[in-house]
């Protein structure tokens, strides 16, 4: 009698397992054919390691975008200095700006 209670367990616990693995591998499959889908459609203006485009680099550090390929260094440096020294965690600050803000000064140095 107990061995029979014990395979219904396994039996019922391995079809739930399987069922479960199996709609796993169906959203993961999904997921990997819409995350290509959406990388083919990218303008290539994304700074892959960080995420932003050059844009939202911009407007964080409040400087104009570059027109012609060439952007005025000085000023992006002078607003990345002052933001990042407004952050400062032991003034007060956040250290995620502070990160956005140096993301989007390497953003900016990389046109």
């Amino acid at each position: 009698m107990a061995h029979r209670i014990i395979s219904q367990i396994v039996i019922t616990g391995s079809r739930v397992l399987g069922r479960a693995f199996a709609e796993a591998y169906r959203q993961a499959s999904a997921s990997q054919k819409y995350a290509a889908a959406a990388g083919k459609g990218s303008t290539g203006n994304t700074f892959t390691s960080s995420g932003l485009t050059l844009d939202e680099a911009c407007k964080i550090l409040n400087v104009p975008p570059p027109k012609g390929g060439e952007t005025n260094m000085e000023q992006v440096m002078e607003m990345f200095k002052r933001l990042f020294d407004q952050n400062d965690p032991k003034k007060g600050g956040s250290f995620y700006l502070q990160s956005k803000i140096l993301r989007a000064r390497e953003r900016i140095e990389l046109e």
